[in-house]
C-alpha cells in the first residue's frame, strides 16, 4: 500500500469515523448538560431577539475595545473567509464532498482559489505572530491554541504545495501529505478549540438569551 492509498483509504475512514463521533458526542453532552437554576424574574420574553442579538452584535468588537483588538479580529475574518473559499469553492474538494455526500455545487475558478491560499496561510502566520508578541494573549494560551494553529496551516500549506506548476499539474506526494494533515485536522477538531466552528453560534446565542432575559440585550 502506497501512502496516497493509505491516506485515501484507512487514514480517511478512521479520520471521519472520529471526527463524526466526537463532533456528534460533543454536542451531545453540551446540550444535556443541566442547566443552573435562573433565580430571577424574566423581564421580558424575548428569547429569540436575545439570541439573535446575542450573535450579530459579536461580530465586530464593542467600538471602546475596536481601535485596541480591531486588527485582530480583521485578521480573523480573513483567514475564516480563506478557509471557507478554499474548502468549499476549490474543484477537487468540491468534487471530494461529492463523492462522500453526493452533493455538489458550482466551483470558483482555480486562481481566485489559490490567491484565497495564499492569502490564508498569510494572514494564519500574521495570528501566530500576533498571538506570540501580544503578552496577554500569550500568557493565555496553552497547547490547544498552538496546536489547533497547526493542524488548520498544515492542510493549507500542503495543499497549496501539492500543484507542481513544472510539471502543470498535482504532485502525488504532496497529495498524499496534504489528506494525512486534513486527517489530522478531523481527528483533534472534536477535542479542541477547534469545535468552535461549530459551536460559537450556539453559545452566543445562549449568551444573547440570558441578557435578554435580564432585560438587558447584549
Amino acid at each position: 500500500m502506497t501512502l496516497l492509498e493509505f491516506a485515501r483509504g484507512p487514514a480517511l475512514t478512521v479520520a471521519l469515523t472520529v471526527f463524526i463521533a466526537g463532533t456528534l458526542w460533543r454536542i451531545f453532552r453540551l446540550a444535556t448538560r443541566p442547566a443552573p437554576p435562573d433565580r430571577s424574574a424574566p423581564r421580558v420574553d424575548a428569547a429569540a431577539a436575545g439570541a439573535l442579538l446575542g450573535i450579530l452584535r459579536r461580530f465586530w468588537p464593542h467600538p471602546r475595545f475596536g481601535a485596541r483588538i480591531g486588527f485582530s479580529v480583521f485578521i480573523g475574518y480573513l483567514y475564516h473567509i480563506g478557509l471557507a473559499v478554499i474548502v468549499f469553492a476549490y474543484l477537487p474538494h468540491i468534487e471530494f464532498i461529492r463523492k462522500l455526500i453526493g452533493v455538489g455545487w458550482p466551483a470558483l475558478p482555480a486562481p481566485v482559489t489559490y490567491f484565497a491560499g495564499g492569502v490564508t496561510m498569510f494572514a494564519l502566520l500574521i495570528a501566530l505572530m500576533l498571538r506570540l508578541t501580544d503578552p496577554v494573549k500569550r500568557l493565555l494560551s496553552r497547547f490547544d491554541n498552538y496546536f489547533s494553529w497547526l493542524v488548520v496551516f498544515l492542510p493549507v500549506a500542503t495543499g497549496m504545495a501539492a500543484f507542481d506548476t513544472a510539471a502543470g499539474g498535482f504532485n502525488q506526494t504532496y497529495i498524499a501529505l496534504h489528506l494525512l494533515t486534513v486527517e489530522l485536522f478531523l481527528l483533534w477538531f472534536p477535542f479542541g478549540k477547534l469545535m468552535h466552528a461549530g459551536l460559537a453560534f450556539w453559545s452566543r446565542g445562549i449568551t444573547g438569551v440570558k441578557y435578554g432575559r435580564r432585560g438587558a440585550m447584549p
